[in-house]
């Protein structure tokens, strides 16, 4: 008998491992276009990539970025964020969370009771094909808009988001990435059992929400290269993708001190939105008032994205390094010798 339950117990073990393998990559961010990518240029750092190496041991993941990493750990239910420069760490639980989501719920809904939203998502398959990083990789854009509307004021803004994304088919191993966000997901669900973190938002938010997971079911595949857009265009329509209209990222960057050029429609994101949660001003984005929307202004012309179309933002993401090596298991640790400190709040 005792040879027995020796055996079942090896085989769980075993079961165990294969179940939760080791896998890391890389994924490098670079901000490629868009009024922010101007800033970048005036402060000297322009084009330059952040770098950070994501990896998953058990029901631990970590993503290290220079001189700071964010370890998950399933089973304490904790975030921790390490500063290697500092020599100290912060560490939040699931539970602090749910409870940051509903304050700020809170806030929101304080502020929102005079704001008609909605959101809308779309995924659509191009057809297109390319490699990257040596892998065959297939395009899907993803199209996102949040749109509100001051009942009072009659205000209105809108933020759109294109991502135009590379998706290979299946790297060995990433498996492991997918499995760990699924346990986390569980985790997290347990955690916000009984609570409403949305409920600050719209009714048609939470539509619009429900919307964007059945849409994002339709990518198959890992995303290895991905190009994000975040603006605006004055006719509503969405931003044109970066295999659409690739010089938007160029026409796109104004000099900061231009803003005073910038078009009535460029400003659509603002005033309205930030009643809607506090994003207004968004680098100088917010619809002006009817007056001041009569008068001519100079207009950004954009291919495909109509004119006056204004970029906020566009970034560049890359994966790569994929692997299945076995990872250090101090990576998931804080080295020794650190200081525990109140996190920011």
């Amino acid at each position: 008998m005792k040879s027995r339950l020796t055996l079942v117990a090896g085989v769980l073990l075993s079961s165990t491992s294969v179940l939760l393998a080791d896998f890391q990559y890389e994924q490098t961010t670079r901000i490629t276009g868009g009024f922010l990518a101007g800033m970048a240029r005036l402060g000297g750092r322009a084009g330059q990539p952040t770098t950070a190496t994501v990896a998953v041991k058990g029901n631990r993941m970590v993503h290290l970025t220079g001189n700071t990493a964010s370890i998950t750990d399933l089973d304490k239910e904790t975030i921790t964020n390490v500063d290697f420069d500092k020599k100290t760490y912060s560490v939040m639980t699931f539970q602090e969370m749910k409870e940051m989501i509903e304050r700020a719920s809170e806030r929101m809904h304080g502020k929102n009771d005079d704001a008609n939203m909605t959101f809308t998502a779309s995924v659509k398959e191009t057809g297109k094909k390319q490699a990257v990083k040596g892998l065959s990789a297939n395009e899907f854009i993803l199209i996102m808009a949040v749109q509100g509307t001051d009942a009072k004021s009659g205000q209105s803004g809108a933020i759109n988001i294109t991502n135009d994304m590379w998706m290979a088919p299946e790297v060995p191993g990433y498996q492991e990435v997918r499995d760990f966000q699924k346990r986390m997901a569980e985790k997290l669900g347990s955690t916000f059992a009984g609570a409403n973190p949305m409920m600050g938002m719209r009714p048609g938010m939470g539509k619009g929400l429900a919307e964007m997971a059945k849409e994002m079911s339709k990518l198959k595949g890992i995303p290895v290269m991905q190009v994000m857009r975040m603006g605006s265009t004055p006719d509503g329509k969405p931003l044109p993708s970066a295999s659409e209209a690739p010089e938007l990222s160029q026409q796109s960057q104004p000099d900061v001190g231009a803003a005073a050029g910038r078009s009535a429609s460029d400003a659509a994101i603002g005033s309205a939105l930030g009643r809607l949660g506090g994003v207004g001003g968004l680098g100088g984005f917010g619809r002006k008032k009817k007056q001041d929307q009569d008068q001519p202004q100079p207009q950004q012309q954009a291919k495909g994205g109509g004119a006056g179309a204004g970029m906020l933002m566009e970034t560049t993401t890359e994966m790569g390094s994929f692997s299945s090596a076995p990872v250090d298991a101090s990576k998931f640790d804080v080295p020794a010798g650190f200081k525990q400190v109140e996190r920011r709040r």
